[in-house]
């Protein structure tokens, strides 16, 4: 069998009075140009859905090039699932998920796949909320529902779309794969706009019409299924924002932060060094010294709490740390020492050049040192 350019999904559960009418109507809305597949992803449904969807393609594939298929799943078990499901099926690369109770109108799905096209992004989403969308037939409280549920969904979960509660959607299948689906299945294209990063999305508006025939599956048990899946998504999103960054990111973040730290030390220097040199009657030199001290130690917490997130204040555990953070900076500081006499005395260098390049080694061994043997973390982490 010749593979499919779009694989329409659609989930269903008691659809027998809108079956055989939505696939009519997605055949009629498709270009004839577009080698496409229909994929019914029934869950056991009493009324006999899936054993009607398969008499009607009986009936007409002599007559037609568009194929369509049924799963046929033994136990109510999800939306998202039986989506994943009907994906793992599809032959196509485009993938195109909807309601089969008129809600989701499929004359618009060419105006999505042709703008998956054009804009080359990623994921297109039929929406009821951006400019020439709409919603008919739905009562204020339900309206009301799912204005706070997108409410809910964009701002908790950070996601920018404008209706990121639509079941109407295309995307390149590419985009999930490795991805894991776990949560409770009521929306999949939250899960995806939470797991997929860097992806591009557009929306076309559309109108979103109330069934007119079977009955809705928004009840008590679909809103607490929704609260379960925003929480888990928001869990993810969180572990992933501590943990997901690339390497690199999180190197030269410390690293900057190391810096930083050492910036201010040196105002914590100088101004240790004049309060101890004005308002007492000692040496200038000592007063030098007492202000290294104070910088030192003023770095060391810094970089403990700050750079390297170590929280830990143990007593001995900390002077172990202070000594070892100590040494490291005498080390930078003779590292310092020795670069500036050799590029100035042996290679020739003007001096604020020289200190400049010295300045920079000496800091950014001192980070490495501290990094690997003060705070015990992985160089390269």
């Amino acid at each position: 069998m010749q593979s499919a350019e779009i694989s329409i999904i659609i989930p269903t559960y008691n659809e027998s009075q809108n079956i055989c009418g939505i696939l009519e109507y997605i055949q009629k809305s498709i270009p004839h140009n577009l080698q496409a597949e229909t994929i019914v992803v029934d869950d056991n449904s009493p009324d006999h859905t899936a054993k009607i969807a398969e008499d009607y393609f009986r009936s007409i594939k002599e007559k037609t090039t568009h194929t369509i298929s049924v799963i046929k799943r033994k136990a109510k078990t999800g939306l998202s699932s039986a989506i994943l499901n009907g994906i793992q099926q599809a032959t196509g690369n485009t993938i195109v998920v909807m309601d089969s109770d008129f809600s989701h109108p499929p004359n618009i799905i060419p105006k999505m796949i042709e703008t998956l096209k054009q804009t080359r992004c990623d994921i297109v989403i039929a929406s009821r909320y951006v400019k020439g969308g709409a919603i008919q037939g739905w009562p204020l409280k339900r309206k009301l529902m799912s204005k706070i549920a997108t409410v809910i969904a964009k701002k908790g979960l950070g996601i920018s779309s404008k209706d990121p509660m639509s079941g109407f959607f295309v995307f390149k299948k590419n985009i999930i794969s490795g991805l894991k689906f776990d949560t409770i299945g009521y929306k999949m294209l939250l899960e995806i706009l939470v797991k997929t990063k860097g992806v591009k999305i557009q929306e076309v508006p559309y109108t979103f019409t109330d069934r007119q025939y079977g009955d809705s599956k928004l009840g008590t048990s679909t809103v607490l299924e929704y609260c379960k899946s925003v929480w888990k998504l928001y869990k993810y999103g969180r572990n992933v924002r501590k943990i997901e960054q690339r390497t690199s990111v999180r190197f030269f973040s410390k690293a900057a932060r190391f810096f930083t730290v050492g910036a201010s030390g040196l105002g914590v220097n100088f101004l240790a060094s004049m309060l101890f040199s004005l308002s007492t009657d000692m040496w200038y030199i000592h007063a030098t010294v007492m202000g290294i001290m104070f910088s030192i130690t003023s770095n060391f917490i810094l970089n403990k709490y700050w750079t390297f997130e170590d929280r830990d204040f143990d007593p001995k555990r900390t002077f172990v740390q202070y000594g070892k953070f100590v040494g490291f900076s005498s080390i930078g500081a003779l590292v310092q020492l020795g670069m500036v006499y050799y590029l100035v005395d042996e290679i020739g260098l003007t001096y604020p050049l020289s200190l400049v390049l010295a300045v920079g080694v000496a800091a950014f061994s001192n980070f490495i040192l501290n990094k690997k043997w003060t705070f015990k973390e992985k160089v390269w982490s």
